[in-house]
């Protein structure tokens, strides 16, 4: 007689739970690979110190000229507490702008943008996300240094026909406007480092734009520079955060909206390319 023999049932495997993709998670995503980076904080740090030292030397320069009597420049003549401790944006924009391109331009050269994009199979809000965390960084760390700049700036030239407090009017308007400007070229940098997929490529063009572009375009005739210069990107952000609008030059919610532009432009550009192309 035969016995049968029971094989014990197998234990029921446990179902993995499905995870949705939301915006919501993409962005967290995002956020903790940006602060996981060493290059963020050191990037981020230069680009406080570059605002502050810049500006502050700027200040204390023009303190000491008042106060020995020596000839000044004219285009420091007219300067106001503003201006002098604002002078650092032109530093610390390439900073942001740099670590902006990076934020994308550097998943594509070690190709860890290939595991984003399959947990991410719609591509778009991963740009999205890119763009806004750096955005808010920017934004935050462009108005931490502005107004800390200002603070010690209009100390040095109190006295002086520089000197500006934060009542005065339209001081508010320039500090918290700086911050935009900032936060604006840095999504630029962003938006470059997705459509151009290169580190290197990406501060080229960033450089040129806010730098090399500007020099080109003053060599034009002077009734062209008129109409060309102000709707450049650095000179629609330096009309942003000015104190004083020139006879040239945008007034701070039409430079608000010129620079927008360029940035929505740029984001486009990425936008289209990283849905129609390969990673």
């Amino acid at each position: 007689m035969s016995t049968a023999t029971v094989t014990p049932a197998a234990p029921a495997r446990a179902e993995r739970p499905v995870y949705k993709v939301t915006a919501a998670r993409v962005l967290r995503s995002e956020w903790a690979k940006f602060w996981s980076l060493r290059s963020s904080w050191i990037t981020l740090g230069l680009a406080l110190v570059f605002i502050l030292f810049f500006g502050l030397l700027r200040a204390n320069r023009y303190a000491a000229d008042v106060t020995s009597g020596h000839h000044m420049d004219p285009d420091v003549l007219g300067a106001n507490a503003v201006s002098l401790s604002l002078f650092g944006l032109n530093f610390g924009q390439l900073a942001l702008g740099v670590l902006g391109v990076l934020v994308t331009a550097g998943e594509y050269s070690t190709g860890m943008i290939r595991s984003t994009l399959a947990s991410v199979p719609r591509r778009l809000p991963v740009l999205w996300s890119k763009a806004a965390v750096f955005g808010v960084v920017a934004l935050v760390i462009g108005w931490i240094g502005a107004f800390a700049a200002f603070a010690f700036g209009s100390g040095i030239v109190s006295g002086t026909k520089a000197a500006l407090t934060f009542s005065d009017a339209g001081v508010l308007r320039a500090l918290f406007m700086s911050g935009l400007y900032l936060a604006l070229i840095g999504v630029c940098g962003v938006a470059l480092g997705s459509l151009l997929r290169s580190v290197a490529g990406g501060i080229a063009v960033l450089v040129g734009i806010l730098m090399l572009v500007p020099g080109l375009v003053s060599l034009l005739p002077t009734t062209w520079q008129n109409n060309v210069s102000e709707y450049l990107p650095s000179h629609a952000g330096d009309s942003m955060y000015a104190l004083h609008q020139g006879a040239n030059t945008l007034s701070p919610g039409m430079g608000l909206l010129v620079l927008a532009g360029w940035t929505a432009l740029a984001l486009g550009g990425a936008a289209y390319r990283l849905v129609r192309s390969d990673a």
